[in-house]
């Protein structure tokens, strides 16, 4: 069986086990919506629980977000976009999110500086045109105490000055459908804002600090999921054990979602456990026990360089590289 067949069998298996529609991730994103409207209305109250559990449901969103990506609860891309559409994170709209993850999937352009929109790196010419104080800042950055302490502002910033050359730089069909994507984000973000003004009676000040808290969780999820090395099949982590699994929806089993992006997120866990001799072969062995084993590793030491590892280019002749993966 090729490649393809046997990934159209195990999309036919999928469907057969879940059925057209994921109930259990359904119930995830009204749990979610619930505990951040219950988060919100409690400011006024107790803000001190308030502002943690914001941060918490944002961060779950996030993860849902990532699941409506691949094409989950349903098989409708529209109608997994209506489950997670509210920018709850405020700053990424959803189709970028969705057009930069999916580029991200090509596996053979994992970490590359240029060609994954996800790469943590640096190509060196780049680099080398930085400010000192930026460069030192990037080296901290690299930290497990740096991403989650600067890390937030870091990425939010990045995000901004990409999207702002894209708005310079794209023609065509890729310029309509990015503004598409930020005329809905926008029509989203004013609900939120309103809802957060009116319904929350919430200084939007202290909602900003739960979506930095938020994404200093999201950083340590980050942190990790990628590293250079020359089999794209090693560069995606496993971390097997974790209290934050049901936030991150098992994405600290990275690899087994890079090797099969439709298993939705509770089929991880078992996907993983069947074969787990074999994941850890795939990946040479780049494997933690948990996220306080990264901690006590990384948390003042730079786990990864700044500039990319490797001094080649990586390969981007798309001819090599067949179709985008399966949502």
């Amino acid at each position: 069986m090729n490649q393809h067949s046997h990934a159209q069998f195990e999309r036919a298996l999928l469907r057969a086990q879940v059925g057209p529609i994921e109930w259990q991730t359904v119930a995830l994103v009204f749990v979610c919506h619930v505990v951040w409207t219950g988060g919100g209305l409690l400011y006024p109250y107790a803000p001190w629980l308030s502002v943690p559990l914001l941060a918490l449901s944002i961060v779950l969103h996030s993860s849902l977000q990532h699941e409506a990506i691949h094409r989950h609860p349903t098989r409708s891309d529209r109608w997994n976009e209506a489950l997670v559409f509210l920018p709850l994170g405020l700053l990424y709209p959803y189709r970028r999110y969705q057009d930069t993850h999916l580029r991200h999937h090509v596996d053979i352009r994992l970490t590359d500086p240029y060609d994954d929109p996800e790469s943590a790196y640096l190509a060196k010419a780049d680099h080398q045109r930085l400010p000192l104080l930026i460069r030192l800042l990037l080296v901290w950055n690299a930290t497990l105490a740096g991403r989650i302490l600067i890390g937030p502002a870091i990425a939010a910033i990045r995000f901004l000055l990409v999207e702002a050359r894209n708005a310079i730089n794209l023609r065509g069909a890729k310029a309509r459908r990015w503004r598409a994507a930020w005329a809905l984000h926008g029509l989203g973000l004013a609900m939120v804002l309103g809802i957060i003004h009116f319904v929350f009676a919430m200084p939007l000040v202290a909602y900003l600090g739960a979506v930095y808290l938020a994404m200093a969780l999201l950083g340590v999820r980050g942190f990790c999921e990628h590293r250079w090395a020359e089999a794209p099949d090693a560069r995606s982590v496993i971390v097997e054990h974790s209290m934050l699994g049901l936030l991150f929806l098992n994405n600290n089993l990275h690899l087994v979602h890079h090797k099969q992006p439709h298993l939705p997120w509770y089929a991880l866990p078992a996907a993983y456990k069947a074969r787990r001799a074999e994941w850890l072969a795939i990946n040479n062995g780049y494997v933690f026990v948990g996220y306080r084993a990264v901690l006590r590793s990384f948390a003042l030491r730079a786990k990864e360089p700044v500039v990319h590892p490797s001094a080649l280019r990586l390969a981007s002749d798309t001819a090599n590289l067949g179709a985008l993966p399966d949502r």
